[in-house]
């Protein structure tokens, strides 16, 4: 079993810009976040993606995966850098199941909605608040879970609500969960870092966000401002 006194080393995959990825790194820059862990390693299957320009300027390790199938090639790099949580950050590829299982219960995905509803395969961005408005529901959200072989089925980490106003477009909805996503996000990956988050034997999570947090229980109506 890892300490958990020692900061955790994070590997964050992604594929686009890289914006959650850049609310990642600053995040654990802050304390008592830094205590908790730093993100020492970025991957990308995509040799252009903005992610990659984003790690090499806050001075951190950027890989480029040559084929996002081959688990055996990530997992060695991912085990050279000596990585205890893997992370994924807008990253569009299937991770591996060799990967998914040397990780299990070390994996992490943010989802843009209240898992399990609007998820699945090729749920992503833009695709899912145009689903979250056609549906009529009142209330989408962001999740964060651990990651199992299917998409979007893991054991729920943490989720926070975002409303869904009457007058809402996909992307005007997409504004307001993002600006919660690149908040949330870190928050919870800084829970599981520390331990204060774990996914148990059950694979059922256990625990919840500490108190010094924004997001901790007791201020569970934070986000439900349409602003």
């Amino acid at each position: 079993m890892r300490d958990m006194t020692i900061p955790s080393r994070i590997a964050v995959l992604a594929s686009g810009g890289g914006s959650n990825l850049q609310s990642i790194i600053d995040h654990f820059r802050t304390e008592p976040a830094h205590q908790a862990g730093a993100v020492v390693f970025v991957g990308s299957n995509r040799a252009d993606a903005g992610a990659l320009e984003r790690a090499r300027a806050a001075g951190v390790a950027a890989f480029v995966i040559g084929d996002f199938r081959d688990g055996a090639a990530l997992l060695a790099a991912l085990r050279a850098a000596n990585i205890d949580l893997l992370v994924l950050a807008g990253y569009l590829k299937l991770v591996p199941n060799e990967v998914v299982h040397a990780f299990a219960g070390r994996l992490l995905n943010v989802h843009p909605a209240l898992l399990p509803a609007f998820g699945g395969h090729g749920m992503y961005g833009q695709r899912v608040h145009t689903a979250v408005i056609a549906s009529g529901a009142k209330f989408t959200g962001v999740t964060v879970h651990f990651v199992n072989e299917a998409f979007d089925q893991g054991p729920i980490a943490a989720q926070w609500p975002v409303p869904v106003l009457p007058d809402d477009t996909p992307q005007t909805l997409a504004v307001r969960v993002v600006r919660l996503e690149h908040a949330f996000f870190p928050a919870v990956i800084e829970a599981v870092a520390s331990g204060a988050i774990t996914m148990g034997a059950d694979n059922r999570s256990v625990g919840s966000i500490p108190a010094h947090s924004p997001f901790a229980p007791r201020d569970a109506q934070l986000f439900f401002r349409p602003d």
